[in-house]
């Protein structure tokens, strides 16, 4: 199995939409980090995805487009740029996992029920097996975490450890 890892729209004006929202893009990071960490170790590829809303002034340039400094992403990391909820929707990113010869994409960040879910149910449709990594989603609605690990496969940090 050859992995990437998916940071999904973990950026600063995300972390303004609530307290909760809030505390679950930090605790969420936590486990980004270390799967940042572990998938360097393996020289897998790390793709950071940022949604990008003209509407919602949420744009390059914009400090609140940025991704935050908490978030252990290198320059080298491969960067993707979205407008639709699913990732894979007119952003290349099918291409060049599959140039990367990736077979299976652990998904994390913001927001559970949206984006990852959205960019999930895409990576299906482009045939590549996706996995949440449990603890490392964020929602504004934390009952909405619990909803999509439900009806997802997920692994835990630690058996992705033991995977790759």
């Amino acid at each position: 199995m050859k992995a990437a890892l998916l940071v999904i729209d973990i950026q600063n004006d995300f972390f303004n939409i609530s307290q909760a929202c809030a505390g679950s893009l930090k605790s969420a990071i936590q486990y980004v980090n270390a799967a940042i960490a572990l998938f360097r170790k393996k020289n897998l590829p790390v793709v950071a995805v940022q949604h990008k809303s003209i509407e919602d002034d949420l744009v390059p340039g914009k400090p609140g487009f940025d991704i935050p400094d908490a978030v252990k992403l290198e320059p080298s990391d491969l960067r993707i740029v979205k407008t639709h909820g699913n990732s894979f929707n007119k952003t290349g990113l099918t291409e060049k996992l599959k140039e990367l010869e990736v077979h299976t994409v652990i998904i994390t960040g913001f927001c559970a029920e949206e984006c990852v879910l959205s960019t999930y149910k895409g990576a299906e449709d482009v045939d590549f097996k996706p996995i949440i990594l449990k603890g490392a989603i964020a929602a504004v609605n934390l009952e909405h975490l619990k909803y999509v690990e439900e009806i997802t496969d997920t692994i835990t940090l630690g058996a992705l450890r033991a995977l790759l």
